[in-house]
């Protein structure tokens, strides 16, 4: 909640404005101020799905950017709290400071709605609470570039913006943006921090800017997202299919193949030549060889430990149901297809990120997700094979040697 600050001159509020704003693809006013997301109002409207709203208004990836002299910074927001029935409290969500590109500092804000989940049941509630006050002190009286990162796991309202300079829009870097859509993995599942989730690392290491498109649950092919990511201004451009459509056991794989060509298809109409990079799922051991769905493992959840289980019969792979490995195949083998004729797109084999070695180190601790260590190995392996010299995203790469595994 608020606690006052003892400004050393009279505070200078600042309206939170787009142009204050990176990540976001639209800025909805409130009654109380305004509401990042991450997918346009158009996009929003053609399904309502509760879990998908939830997920793309939490603002992953999404920080205020702006240049100041300010020494003290205020931040009122308004949070959606989660809360589980059954499990202990979630920690609050964190927001990243960073000055000139380098960690300055780390806080959280309480209070605010709070979304009570019952998982067993289905249902939520909401209920309305007040805004917080996020603080930072202390910073140097340069000029300098400020960037808050907002908390990618908690829908979070901007209210009020407080400074004890003047602020103004941060000049563009010149960097090349990177679009990336994906799921909660992307989205940032079980890490501590909006700037340890493996994009938000993998942009930092590549020296891009990041629009982070990874929906919690929702990357399911839907054409609206395609077409979003057809609208959106990048220079890089990376999509990772394969797990929700195995959790959600979405489509079969005659609907699967012809849903990646068309969501490929509408991203190539508005970017032709853009590297294009298809990644396919981590290896996620309940799943490689086992179709969905999954279901929630409520056994240890009153420990805080949620855990999940495929519950599709291996048999079922012959009548088209999808696993990660049949989704790994078919993936590489859409794109070896159309890179005949695409040279600028591309494959990565997901387990290159994270496969077999790395569950044995760091073992996904619900059976789906990484932790935050596994996020960091993920993050600087995907900078490696995408931002390098010879990665991916390097100016005239070649597919050459990217279908190995699948061919044997």
């Amino acid at each position: 909640m608020h606690t006052e600050h003892h400004w050393t001159s009279t505070p200078i509020t600042t309206p939170v404005t787009a142009d204050l704003l990176r990540g976001a693809l639209d800025v909805e006013r409130t009654e109380r101020g305004v509401l990042p997301h991450r997918l346009p109002a158009w996009a929003r409207a053609q399904y309502t799905d509760g879990q998908l709203a939830m997920a793309e208004s939490q603002p992953s990836g999404v920080r205020l950017v702006f240049r100041t002299r300010a020494t003290a910074i205020e931040l009122d927001t308004l949070p959606t709290k989660r809360v589980y029935v059954g499990a202990p409290p979630r920690p609050d969500g964190l927001y990243d400071l960073l000055v000139d590109g380098r960690p300055a500092g780390r806080a959280s804000v309480t209070g605010g709605n709070t979304l009570t989940i019952d998982m067993t049941a289905g249902t939520f509630e909401q209920q309305s609470g007040e805004p917080g006050t996020l603080r930072f002190t202390g910073l140097p009286g340069t000029d300098k570039n400020v960037e808050i990162w907002l908390p990618h796991n908690e829908t979070t309202e901007l209210v009020a913006l407080r400074t004890d300079a003047p602020v103004e829009p941060a000049p563009d870097p010149g960097r090349k943006v990177w679009l990336h859509h994906g799921s909660s993995i992307s989205h940032g599942s079980d890490t501590d921090a909006p700037t340890t989730t493996w994009p938000a690392l993998a942009a930092s290491l590549g020296g891009v800017e990041l629009i982070n498109l990874g929906f919690g649950g929702s990357a399911l092919l839907d054409p609206f997202v395609a077409r979003t990511l057809r609208d959106t201004p990048a220079d890089l451009i990376s999509v990772k299919i394969g797990i929700n459509l195995v959790n959600a056991d979405l489509m079969r794989l005659r609907a699967f193949t012809p849903a990646v060509h068309g969501f490929l298809d509408t991203i190539r109409e508005g970017h032709p030549n853009t590297p294009l990079l298809v990644v396919s799922p981590l290896l996620c051991p309940i799943h490689e060889d086992t179709p969905g769905p999954s279901a929630p493992d409520f056994g240890n959840l009153s420990a805080g430990r949620l855990q999940f289980r495929a519950e599709g019969d291996p048999a079922e792979r012959s009548a088209g149901k999808l696993t990660l490995n049949v989704i790994r195949a078919e993936l590489a083998r859409i794109v070896r297809q159309r890179a005949a004729d695409d040279t600028h797109l591309h494959y990565l084999d997901g387990r290159d990120l994270y496969g077999e070695a790395d569950f044995a180190e760091l073992p996904l601790p619900d059976q789906l997700h990484p932790d935050a260590a596994a996020h960091r190995r993920i993050g600087e392996r995907f900078a490696k094979l995408a931002f390098t010299a010879n990665g991916a995203f390097a100016d005239g790469a070649s597919t050459d040697g990217d279908f190995a595994d699948e061919e044997g």
